[in-house]
């Protein structure tokens, strides 16, 4: 079943909503434009469709650069102008805020860097035919690739020699790049095959699932002056030039810190806490992760950095028993655990910092602050460029 009508509004997950009899949740139309649309599920209260025909387009509407885009899964929005990118994503912040959090905000400028040639990780599945490249959206289908358009130049060299080897055996291969470049492989091969299938492919270390790795098992990127190591069994940012004008952003807004201390929630290898404890008196970082919290203990020696302790713990299971002037949170797309709130609003910091992944959960823990807290800034964080994912970097103060 098809039928015609105007794209209305942006909302998360790749859609724009229209309303005719009912909701219809639309992929593949921007904003304002006439399109055809083909039903593919329809229930009690909305429809699900995709875009058939382009009847009226909007002048935001792009070729897109890349051959699989509509095929491979990566991207959802080559086809709408970098400007209208951000945009939509402002407005889907702001409807979150609003209809989640009850709240009206205005948004600071957004943040955004480069939109093409600016991961610098990246996970490619191997297809059964020993194929490298992303799945095909909804399915565990390999759509191959020769090379992406979102890679930097370095991982899309490292992906045209792989399509020169036999993959087959290997599930998926984790690039990350910075001074060199290093693999996590998720295979049941031996160690020695995989060393072998990835010889002259350029890795400095190759890490695998069980912990275990050959080489040099970490990268060194600039963390705006400081030197940041990272595994591949850890996380940083792949946009990391937009992570860098975060965080200069971040530790300037709040300034001075002198004599404050600083508690970073989900503080991974420190990419938050280096730079501040360069400025306050004393930083805590707290950090599930095993393997992250060993970088961040890694890169505080690598910096000579006195004043910053890693502590491996969940959010939830840490206990705050020190006064802390700034807390810091960078939670998971779910958002803080009701507990990790409530320690936080009973610790009764000066300000918070929260950088989010998603604007729903977002949304819903703002309101909780805001029984407290005065949200003194809110700005959209374009790290994925072409794809539907919205992050935020709130700014909040103890009333």
């Amino acid at each position: 079943m098809s039928q015609i009508i105007k794209a209305q509004s942006p909302v998360y997950g790749g859609y724009v909503i229209a309303r005719d009899s009912g909701v219809i949740f639309i992929k593949g139309a921007v904003p304002d434009e006439v399109v055809e649309v083909s039903i593919s599920e329809k229930k009690r209260d909305y429809s699900i469709g995709a875009v058939t025909n382009v009847i009226e387009p909007s002048p935001y509407r792009i070729n897109p650069p890349c051959s699989v885009f509509g095929t491979c899964g990566g991207c959802h929005f080559q086809f709408i102008s970098y400007e209208r990118q951000v945009s939509m994503k402002e407005e889907i912040l702001l409807d979150s805020v609003s209809r989640i959090g009850k709240m009206e905000a205005q948004l600071s400028p957004a943040l955004t860097d480069r939109n093409y040639n600016y991961r610098y990780r990246g996970q490619f599945k191997i297809s059964r035919e020993g194929k490298i490249g992303f799945y095909r959206e909804g399915t565990r289908d390999v759509v191959p690739v020769e090379e992406c358009p979102l890679m930097i130049k370095e991982i899309n060299r490292i992906v045209r020699e792989l399509n020169n080897r036999k993959l087959s055996g290997i599930k998926e291969i984790h690039i990350s790049c910075g001074d060199a470049a290093n693999a996590l492989i998720k295979s049941k091969l031996a160690t020695e095959d995989i060393e072998k299938i990835m010889s002259g492919v350029g890795f400095s270390g190759i890490a695998f699932e069980t912990g275990e790795s050959t080489g040099r098992d970490y990268i060194r990127l600039d963390l705006n002056g400081l030197q940041y190591t990272v595994t591949p069994w850890s996380f940083f940012q792949a946009h990391w030039n937009l992570n860098r004008k975060v965080v200069e952003l971040i530790v300037n807004e709040l300034q001075p810190l002198e004599n404050m201390r600083v508690l970073d929630l989900y503080a991974g290898a420190g990419n938050f806490s280096l730079p501040l404890a360069a400025h306050a008196s004393q930083v805590a970082a707290v950090e599930e992760n095993r393997h992250a919290a060993d970088d961040g203990q890694r890169n505080v020696k690598l910096n000579n950095i006195k004043n910053c302790r890693f502590i491996n713990s969940s959010a939830e299971k840490y206990r705050i028993q020190e006064k802390f002037d700034i807390v810091l949170l960078d939670p998971p797309r779910a958002g803080l655990h009701s507990d990790v709130a409530k320690k936080v609003l009973d610790s009764s910091p000066g300000k918070i910092v929260y950088i989010s992944c998603n604007p729903a959960t977002l949304a819903r823990d703002l309101r909780k602050f805001s029984e407290r807290y005065n949200v003194d800034s809110l700005r959209m964080i374009d790290f994925f460029p072409n794809t539907y994912h919205v992050e935020a970097l709130a700014f909040m103060s103890l009333r």
